[in-house]
């Protein structure tokens, strides 16, 4: 999210908009078939973030299997206005890139007054249905869902009866993950503490890209006697397993499997993620473009059809926990739990 002048946009600068060229074209089943252009605008923190960008491009590392992918993604920075974020989809759209996929709710103004101008060209926006255009699909998740699992898992685990959430920035939707985390650990506990501190308020999102406040905050939680605390914060997220490291207490991270690309010290204390599978969205709409499919409007991902979900990649740590995960999710689906979402 640059403030740069439209002719440096429009320039496709590296240094101002944080342009990547990706590198995901040619491989695998993509061979032989037309190339697909896809323009992929970041919410803050960007790709290596480990959590929510780097699941949309994960997304994108799927359809390669697929098509044959030519891929431009600029990045986001932190307090840049809509007028910046209305350049970065435009400059995508005007460069030929169709789809462009806008990561965030944050981009929600700006494609409003950008899609219509550009009715060709098909755009996704994740987490956000307040831009009901022809040519815009709205990708949404069931975050309360996933996140009641996650808050039941803390909760069979916790020794001290006392856990923790911290949320990046105190938004509607990063809310959803808090409430949905504490009703699933009532559930498990209902005499269960619950810390809950969020690492910014809007308009400043800089709580998803601040490692050290998250290592910080998570470090206070882990004092005053939490032994889990679930990190919906993006980037943030990697200083709060930071901290669990440091104190041996247990992380939950958040959208990507964060286990995966946790370091070697850091592996045995990341309990489980809660998967929001922003990748297979991104596969889904990359996918139904490139074949000639696009479907407008609200696009939901929940417990039903795998849009959200816990990870299972440290057994060690989970124990027996899928058991009484599984049939919590079970019950979700059937609809006798309904998760919270305010």
């Amino acid at each position: 999210m640059t403030a740069v002048a439209a002719s440096a946009v429009l320039a496709l600068s590296a240094a101002g908009c944080g342009g990547k060229k990706a590198n995901t074209g040619g491989g695998g089943g993509g061979e032989g078939k037309k190339t697909v252009k896809v323009g992929l605008a970041y919410d803050v923190g960007g790709r290596g973030d480990k959590s929510f960008n780097d699941a949309a491009y994960a997304g994108l590392q799927k359809v390669q299997s697929e098509l044959k992918l030519d891929v431009k993604d600029i990045e986001a920075k932190e307090g840049e206005s809509d007028n910046d974020k209305i350049q970065r989809l435009q400059l995508l759209a005007q460069s030929g890139y169709n789809p462009v996929i806008a990561v965030g709710f944050a981009y929600a103004g700006a494609l409003g007054k950008v899609a219509p101008k550009f009715p060709n060209v098909k755009f996704a926006i994740i987490d956000d249905d307040t831009i009901q255009q022809p040519n815009v699909a709205d990708l949404l998740f069931a975050e309360n869902q996933g996140s009641y699992l996650v808050g039941a898992a803390a909760a069979k685990k916790s020794k001290t009866g006392h856990i923790g959430f911290i949320g990046g920035v105190a938004t509607p939707l990063i809310k959803k993950f808090e409430v949905g985390y504490i009703a699933g650990a009532k559930k498990v506990n209902p005499n269960i503490k619950v810390d809950s501190k969020y690492i910014s308020q809007p308009p400043d999102f800089g709580g998803f890209k601040d490692p050290a406040k998250g290592k910080t905050i998570a470090q206070g939680m882990y004092d005053q006697g939490a032994d889990v605390v679930y990190t919906a914060a993006g980037l943030s997220g990697t200083g709060s397993l930071q901290a669990a490291a440091a104190a041996k207490k247990w992380f939950i991270g958040v959208d990507s499997d964060q286990y995966l690309t946790a370091t070697a010290d850091e592996k045995p204390y990341v309990l489980t993620s809660m998967l929001k599978r922003v990748d297979t969205a991104v596969f889904n709409f990359v996918k139904g473009v490139g074949e000639g499919q696009f479907q407008k409007g609200d696009q939901r991902f929940t417990l039903q059809n795998d849009g959200v979900d816990y990870s299972k990649s440290n057994p060690t740590a989970l124990g027996d926990l899928p058991a009484t995960l599984d049939d919590l999710k079970q019950q979700i689906v059937s609809g006798k739990i309904t998760p919270p979402e305010k």
